[in-house]
């Protein structure tokens, strides 16, 4: 008799166990094929922005009649001239304005920008809060998902002082900024939204830290 419920208990914890690796290889499955095809989504965003970029460039140089830009030379400080608005092409990703490309090598962070930052647009990609707007004189602060999968910012606590991040804006201007600030604050604070930057160029990422209950900061300015 004890043997016997010894037998079952032992069976139903088997069972137990069964059920829980499947589960969690359910979830790990399931986040590996979401940042696949979010990664692919990216990538052929990226693709179009560039594009974009060139063919806009391309328009404003036949009317200015000036030497079309190649933008992949496009560099720190150099700016693609002319205006940004009228014929000029919009790119939009998943039903979002795209209005810029953030890179940071560090951490092998390549993303689109978009222009609003709401639930909807966060599950995308990384969004502006609020500021004057990429590579404008003044604070844009830019906001994003630390998600467990690694996508997004989730990354973010890997930086450090001095490391790089590249902002392309849908002018093609390309500005390289550097990290000199970085710490972990509550969520009620909004002093780094409304700090003042002397009048550079500077930007301040935001996310919330592993165990959401603070936010994570990131100040960068730009490399003169």
């Amino acid at each position: 008799m004890i043997n016997s419920k010894y037998n079952k208990i032992l069976t139903v914890i088997l069972i137990i166990v069964v059920v829980v690796i499947f589960a969690l290889l359910g979830f790990w499955g399931y986040q590996t094929y979401k940042k696949y095809f979010l990664e692919k989504d990216i990538d052929s965003a990226l693709n179009e922005f560039n594009e974009t970029i060139v063919n806009n460039t391309s328009k404003r140089n036949e009317f200015t009649g000036s030497e079309p830009i190649n933008f992949t030379s496009v560099d720190n400080g150099v700016t693609n001239t002319g205006s940004t608005s009228g014929s000029d092409d919009v790119v939009t990703y998943k039903g979002f304005t795209v209005v810029g490309r953030m890179e940071i090598p560090a951490i092998d962070l390549d993303l689109p920008v978009l222009e609003r930052s709401n639930k909807p647009s966060l599950e995308k990609s990384i969004g502006i809060l609020t500021g004057p707007g990429l590579n404008k004189v003044g604070n844009t602060i830019i906001v994003g998902h630390n998600y467990r999968n690694g996508t997004f910012f989730s990354r973010n606590d890997e930086l450090e002082n001095g490391d790089e991040i590249y902002i392309t804006d849908n002018s093609g201007t390309r500005i390289e900024y550097t990290i000199y600030n970085k710490y972990t604050t509550s969520s009620e604070d909004s002093e780094y939204i409304t700090r003042d930057t002397a009048g550079k160029r500077e930007i301040s990422l935001s996310t919330c830290t592993d165990d959401s209950r603070y936010r994570l900061v990131i100040w960068a300015r730009e490399v003169e």
